[in-house]
């Protein structure tokens, strides 16, 4: 599969043949929620935690005698069904949220959504993101000039997490330029994983030639 790559000004600046390992990967919808879901699961914190009827303050004693008063019957204040009481089935810090991931079940779930995201037409490839010095409009002129590649118009200006930037190496200038642009977040290229090209419209991926090999090695 051979591809256009583009420069900072929108036009094209040469051809990139692509790898069918990574690019040409059928659709495995199941093999990419389990990862997706495994993922946002290892990241939760678990520090959410409600107290049960053990742990609440309040007094042991029943509130009234069992029968004669016309109320319903209670043994304690503490109950769950009272105001001040403990919480049934909430949250607890105790509980471990971590699911295992192989490298080879991470590495076949993006492949499979790189290549989905492929056949939709929504990855650029880009020879370089280099500026001179750090300037956000230097990186929103960017940004208004690939939204001229058909598919892209919508890079001129969107909600929050519109792009993923895959630079192909640390780019401190790149980065701090694009950084003040709320719709666009950015990562290394070896960084990139399934959640990076689900949760974002378009992939913008630099140096293709360099980046490509690196997207390759993660099944090795």
């Amino acid at each position: 599969m051979e591809t256009v790559i583009y420069n900072k000004e929108g036009k094209e600046s040469g051809t990139i043949t692509l790898s069918d390992k990574v690019f040409g990967v059928a659709w495995n919808p199941d093999l990419v929620h389990q990862v997706a879901t495994a993922m946002l699961s290892n990241q939760r914190a678990g520090t959410a935690h409600t107290k049960d009827r053990s742990e609440v303050s309040g007094t042991g004693k029943k509130p009234w005698k069992q029968k004669g008063t016309g109320r319903a019957r209670h043994g304690s204040r503490r109950s769950p069904i009272w105001r001040t009481g403990g919480v049934t089935h909430g949250p607890r810090n105790e509980k471990n949220y971590t699911k295992k991931l192989t490298k080879k079940m991470k590495a076949k779930a993006l492949y499979s959504a790189l290549s989905q995201k492929m056949n939709n037409g929504q990855i650029l490839f880009v020879d370089s993101f280099s500026f001179d010095e750090i300037k956000t409009k230097h990186a929103a002129q960017t940004l208004a000039s690939l939204s001229k590649v058909g598919g892209f118009e919508r890079l001129a200006g969107s909600p929050k997490k519109l792009a993923h930037i895959a630079f192909a190496q640390a780019n401190d200038v790149a980065r701090k330029s694009f950084n003040n642009i709320s719709y666009v977040e950015m990562d290394e290229i070896r960084n990139l994983n399934v959640l990076d090209v689900l949760q974002h419209e378009y992939l913008i991926i630099e140096n293709p030639e360099s980046s490509l090999s690196m997207l390759e090695a993660k099944m090795q």
